[in-house]
């Protein structure tokens, strides 16, 4: 299977539309969160902190989306790579995150970035990036 190339940034309305769509569906279910759109190289393009979302969270979800974005995929990968594949070495590998909630955002076929999100659990970080990620990916 060919990796996904990497393509032109996303914009920052498109960024910010991924992050509003996030934070609405998070709003829905009462969870608060930090959501971060990173470019192909994990630059940071738009970033919002929910009220009363946790301060550690801020940079997890971030490391969410750098993680995303240059790899090229989801990081449940690296999550499922540790706990069901016992391959603990994932986490030797420079800048991995090893939890569900970062996702690649596809356009015309190429990489134009990833959002993050953390707050909640894997499985609720992982629902409101899905979202996200929506905007773009169809």
């Amino acid at each position: 299977m060919a990796a996904t190339p990497y393509g032109p940034s996303i914009s920052g309305d498109r960024a910010q539309a991924a992050v509003a769509a996030a934070a609405a569906e998070a709003k829905k279910r009462g969870w608060a969160m930090n959501i971060a759109v990173v470019g192909p190289g994990g630059g940071l393009i738009s970033f919002l902190k929910m009220d009363d979302a946790q301060l550690a969270s801020i940079s997890i979800a971030q490391h969410k989306a750098r993680v995303a974005a240059p790899f090229r995929r989801p990081t449940k990968v690296f999550e499922d790579a540790v706990q069901k594949g016992g391959l603990n070495y994932i986490m030797t590998l420079d800048d991995v995150i090893a939890s569900r909630g970062g996702i690649p955002l596809i356009e015309n076929d190429k990489l134009i970035g990833a959002i993050g999100c953390s707050g909640g659990t894997g499985s609720q970080d992982e629902v409101v990036c899905q979202l996200g990620a929506a905007t773009v990916n169809k």
